[in-house]
């Protein structure tokens, strides 16, 4: 429960309660892909200086491709540190979806230049580490960290899929990222699912020639 819920205002809010209590490397926490039917699940983790200041920053959802391409090398440039984890798509198919999620996670904490003494986590799902933490439902619109960790997953997440387009040509990720749209079921219909595809993954089993 937080303590000061009127003083929520800012999208700082969250970082500020927590270096109250004493902590100074906060990351924040996020993911994109865990809907996709193909291409991993990559996760962000961010630490923001207390000045940070990146008009336009949001939910990576709610911005456009080109503003959060805009963005992300601002957020690298600011930024104290940032971490990537990738899970893909055998791992998915292996521990499922939410676990994969979790283990990208904790490999972005890992490759964070700092190690961070408290997380900010969008979500309800606790991440697997010993660090004090909390969880933030729609927390990549209500923390600026958080948002922060939101644009640079779903950047690095397009470009994975805009590389697997020039392996893969048919099934058109360059567009629809890996999503399930009709043109990309209809492909794997058609021609069936190719390494990239999460096999355990309704839209994408049933045309599979073993498990």
């Amino acid at each position: 429960m937080d303590l000061f819920p009127e003083l929520e205002q800012s999208t700082l809010f969250f970082e500020a309660m927590a270096r109250r209590q004493g902590y100074r490397a906060v990351a924040g926490i996020d993911e994109a892909g865990r809907g996709p039917l193909a291409g991993p699940v990559v996760a962000a983790a961010v630490i923001l200086p207390d000045d940070f200041d990146l008009p336009g920053l949001n939910d990576s959802k709610l911005i456009s491709e080109k503003k959060r391409n805009q963005l992300y090398p601002l957020i690298h440039q600011q930024a104290i540190a940032v971490g990537i984890g990738v899970s893909r798509s055998p791992e998915i198919d292996h521990i499922n979806i939410l676990q994969a999620t979790l283990a990208g996670m904790v490999r972005a904490v890992d490759r964070l230049a700092i190690r961070p003494d408290y997380l900010l986590i969008d979500g309800i799902t606790p991440v697997p580490l010993t660090i004090p933490q909390k969880t933030i439902k729609k927390g990549d619109s209500r923390s600026l960290s958080i948002a922060a960790a939101s644009v640079i997953a779903k950047v690095v997440r397009d470009r994975i899929m805009v590389s697997y387009d020039r392996l893969f040509p048919e099934y058109g990720f360059a567009r629809h990222k890996g999503y399930g749209s009709q043109e990309h079921r209809d492909m794997i219909a058609q021609i069936g699912p190719c390494v990239c595809h999460r096999r355990s993954f309704g839209g994408v089993k049933e045309h599979c020639d073993t498990p």
